[in-house]
């Protein structure tokens, strides 16, 4: 499933943050938890300390909606090994869902914004890792690509047609 709009604002068990590995909630959608949901998000952050990329940690959701963060540390698109790193990211964020038993997941376009992760590449990589996942576990039922803007709609749109299932 593909929403336009602000991550935070979804009735969804866990939303996603495009984290750094130092785990400061900084601008983009971290700065959208760190507002929307509050300090004590930040401080769960600064206890945990650090995550490595490709790796998610969990949070509480402070006054989100979605009761639950996860923290998913993707590559800067000049990084070696961009794309495996990012993979891994999108499974470590499914799959921290899975170990708690939620329901629903919604996923930023991880690494595209400051990042610089190429757009349409990390559509391709995260559709196809959630398909999988999902195809392999019972949770998260239901994942929702939540995106920023109707350009990215249209990548993710078309990563989906790439990988549907024949």
């Amino acid at each position: 499933m593909l929403v336009v709009g602000d991550i935070t604002l979804l009735e969804v068990d866990a939303l996603v943050n495009a984290a750094n590995s130092g785990l400061q909630l900084g601008s983009g959608v971290a700065g959208a938890v760190r507002v929307r949901g509050g300090p004590s998000i930040q401080e769960e952050c600064d206890a945990i300390g650090h995550c490595p990329v490709g790796e998610a940690v969990v949070t509480g959701g402070g006054r989100l909606r979605a009761p639950w963060v996860i923290h998913a540390v993707g590559p800067h698109g000049s990084d070696p090994g961009a794309g495996r790193l990012l993979a891994s990211a999108c499974r470590a964020a499914l799959a921290r869902a899975a170990e708690r038993g939620l329901g629903s997941v919604a996923i930023p376009a991880i690494s595209t914004g400051a990042f610089g992760f190429p757009l349409e590449r990390a559509a391709r990589i995260l559709v196809a890792e959630a398909r999988a996942f999902a195809a392999a576990h019972e949770k998260p039922e239901r994942i929702v690509f939540c995106l920023r803007d109707g350009a990215s709609r249209d990548s993710f749109e078309r990563a989906l047609d790439e990988t549907e299932p024949r």
